[in-house]
């Protein structure tokens, strides 16, 4: 999958993303120096296809205690949103619970140094098993979401269930990180697709310094 932990390591970081599109970004993007082991695992599409995936992969064991980030493209559900803006989520929800995610903050700070110009939007990332669209959008949003995609709440779900402190105060680090290629008034079914689409490509290439400062920050010791 990627350059496996050496002895004496710090945990890895996975970044989990479904598209071939979307790890190409990933992996072909500004990298920065990481400080650690990192892989970027595409899972295919839907949340069944990433929750075996990232089972799989944090079964195995260099990668066993690795933090989660769960990446790539989605739809935003806030007007005024447009492609290319970025969504930090502080909790995703799904059919199986809602998972809070870890260093939401520090995230948002780096991901404004590492993509400036860009907007950041925080809040609640909700997982849906279908492309959502006009007034299922709306309900979503009138629910609190801000954004939606198919395997974020699922990944981070499988890698929370994976760990052995669950949702506790040692449990393992996981967040969400997108980036808006669909929202209200830029619907993939219009003509703007095609620019939206390369726009966000664009910016889930600048992610990763941000990701290594988050997975930085984890390996420093508690105080």
């Amino acid at each position: 999958m990627g350059r496996e932990p050496g002895p004496g390591a710090g945990p890895p970081l996975l970044i989990a993303c479904a598209l071939g599109i979307e790890q190409f970004a990933l992996r072909s993007g500004e990298r920065g120096a990481a400080p650690g082991p990192v892989t970027v695992l595409r899972t295919g599409m839907g949340p069944d296809r990433a929750r075996k995936a990232v089972s799989r992969a944090l079964g195995e064991e260099p990668w066993r205690d690795a933090a989660v980030i769960a990446s790539g493209f989605c739809a935003g559900l806030v007007p005024g949103m447009h492609p290319g803006d970025l969504i930090v989520a502080d909790e995703t929800r799904g059919p199986d619970g809602t998972t809070p995610c870890t260093g939401t903050e520090l995230l948002v700070k780096a991901l404004v140094k590492a993509v400036p110009g860009r907007a950041v939007h925080t809040g609640p990332l909700i997982g849906s098993d279908h492309v959502v669209r006009g007034p299922e959008r709306a309900a979503l949003g009138a629910g609190g979401a801000i954004a939606v995609d198919m395997e974020s709440a699922a990944t981070l779900r499988t890698a929370r269930a994976a760990g052995a402190h669950g949702d506790g105060p040692d449990a393992r680090p996981v967040a969400a990180v997108r980036v808006v290629v669909d929202a209200p008034e830029h619907e993939l079914v219009r003509i703007g697709t095609v620019r939206g689409g390369i726009s966000a490509f664009r910016v889930l290439r600048a992610v990763l310094p941000a990701f290594f400062e988050w997975h930085r920050s984890l390996l420093l010791p508690r105080r």
